[in-house]
């Protein structure tokens, strides 16, 4: 689904260069459910940015689905956006002055789908996430909890086999976010590849697959072995001997 090969991302300002990632070759299969996590600054978020092509890497490959990003135009890559990923941000990134069903069908205008066919679509996606009754009500007249689920329906509504999740529920309370981690496991259990950006362990553990970044580098991988300087150990092994710290 998801391949990087030798990935970088570097940022020149004069005469100074910030890589922030460095190499990174990392393999995402269909139907995964992978977690990265890194502390702020770690590249994890430019990771997330290039694997939903919202950037372009500075050197290295990046293929989704057997295409090669970086061959792509400007309108393919956001035909690509539209259509193959779905995002989920920590803000939720609701339209204020639409409605819930309205924000639900927005990737859909996009799509060119007929209205009477969008509703269906919105209105199905909003019962999937239990809050079709809210579709009248603005984003400022829901809770947070409530936003985020209007913000995973929109997600849904255009049927992405992949969804990038960016913090889901770091701007919810302890039970709201474990709500929404049970709705995103449910998702992944029916066929949707699924990728948690975050930098709290437990909503990683969440994940069956957890990939550490740190420095713009992979540095544990629990799905797969990963070369730390000059040796190669599972991410399991490393954990278990305190190699890798945060």
């Amino acid at each position: 689904m998801i391949r990087l090969e030798e990935v970088s991302k570097i940022y020149r300002m004069g005469e100074n260069e910030v890589r922030a990632i460095d190499g990174i070759t990392l393999e995402i299969r269909e139907k995964e459910m992978a977690a990265i996590i890194g502390q702020s600054g770690s590249g994890k978020s430019t990771c997330m940015n290039i694997i939903g092509c919202l950037d372009v890497p500075t050197d290295g490959k990046y293929y989704l689905q057997g295409r090669d990003i970086g061959c792509l135009k400007d309108d393919e890559l956001a035909e690509i956006r539209n259509k193959t990923l779905g995002f989920i941000f920590q803000q939720y990134n609701l339209i204020p002055k639409l409605n819930v069903l309205e924000n639900v069908e927005l990737p859909l205008v996009y799509q060119g789908v007929p209205e009477k066919q969008r509703i269906e679509i919105a209105m199905d996606a909003l019962k999937r996430v239990g809050i079709e009754e809210k579709r009248n009500n603005v984003p400022s007249q829901l809770s947070g909890g409530q936003q985020q689920r209007v913000a995973i329906a929109r997600a849904l509504a255009g049927s992405p086999p992949v969804i990038l999740a960016d913090e889901p529920t770091g701007a919810l309370d302890t039970k709201t976010g474990r709500e929404v981690l049970d709705f995103l496991q449910k998702l992944n259990e029916e066929g949707n590849t699924v990728i948690l950006i975050t930098h709290d362990m437990g909503v990683a553990e969440r994940a069956k697959r957890i990939i550490r970044i740190s420095d713009g580098k992979i540095v544990s991988d629990s799905g797969h072995s990963v070369s730390v300087s000059g040796e190669r150990k599972s991410g399991y092994e490393a954990e278990r001997k305190g190699s890798y710290e945060f």
